[in-house]
């Protein structure tokens, strides 16, 4: 097989939510694959700290601060990225957020950030950049979806309707845009260690039971997730649409 079917050289991916965590280390896997790759955060700090990290290692990375709760500020965002650094070839919805109650005390307000972040911050995102890809009929969009796209563990009621829902959302997007060139698939991380899992990594009784749970024995490292986004950026992916690869160490294969 090719390797040139796994070359980004030449495409341009915006990653949101990418100035820490997963996203940031996709954004620089992509990077690595050579494809010039557009960090986005809410905080401009840590989105100038992202950037300078993988320009430090002769990666063409730029920076993009919007909120991608916001309509107005996500079109604003995307037409500056584009008019700025070329159009967005690839896009990976990746921002998210984690919120933990008993589902009978769950607030509404912490319910509603939830799904506005996890959710609907994917449609908003990529209903502004299809447009392009539909004109220039080619296009790559990655959602992150979860291993709680398809189960669920108590407390985490808001994440799983959401991440539940962006699971359907990727079929929609890819029955709705195919005909246009435009792939659009998910992945699904299982239990890897970063900032938003912290809380559970570091509590001895989860992390011995999640070991004794998952088939690999151990939680992911998030560069595992690399490969899996260059083959859905990539060529190589070119009939492959509305799927969920689940990235989870076999979880999901055993009782």
């Amino acid at each position: 097989m090719s390797k040139d079917l796994f070359d980004l050289y030449g495409k341009v991916a915006l990653i949101t939510g990418s100035a820490r965590g997963i996203g940031f280390v996709l954004a620089g896997g992509l990077a690595k694959a050579g494809a010039t790759v557009i960090l986005n955060d809410i905080d401009p700090a840590a989105l100038d700290a992202g950037v300078g990290k993988l320009r430090s290692e002769d990666l063409n990375a730029h920076g993009v601060s919007f909120d991608v709760t916001k309509t107005d500020a996500v079109n604003a965002g995307i037409a500056d990225a584009e008019s700025r650094f070329g159009q967005i070839d690839i896009l990976v919805n990746n921002a998210g957020i984690q919120r933990r109650y008993p589902l009978e005390d769950f607030p509404d307000a912490e319910w509603q950030a939830v799904l506005d972040i996890d959710l609907t911050a994917p449609f908003v995102v990529s209903r502004a950049v299809v447009k392009g890809m539909i004109a220039r009929k080619a296009g790559k969009i990655i959602n992150i979806c979860s291993l709680q796209s398809t189960v669920t563990r108590p407390t985490i009621a808001a994440y799983t309707a959401a991440k539940g829902g962006l699971a359907l959302l990727t079929k929609s997007m890819a029955v709705e845009w195919a005909k246009h060139n435009i792939q659009t698939n998910g992945i699904g991380p299982g239990y890897f260690k970063t900032e938003m899992t912290e809380r559970l990594w570091k509590d001895v009784d989860f992390d011995a039971w999640l070991c004794g749970r998952v088939p690999a024995a151990r939680w992911g490292d998030p560069q595992e997730l690399v490969g899996t986004a260059v083959f859905l950026a990539s060529a190589a992916s070119s009939y492959v649409n509305g799927q969920v690869i689940y990235v989870e160490g076999g979880l999901l294969a055993s009782m």
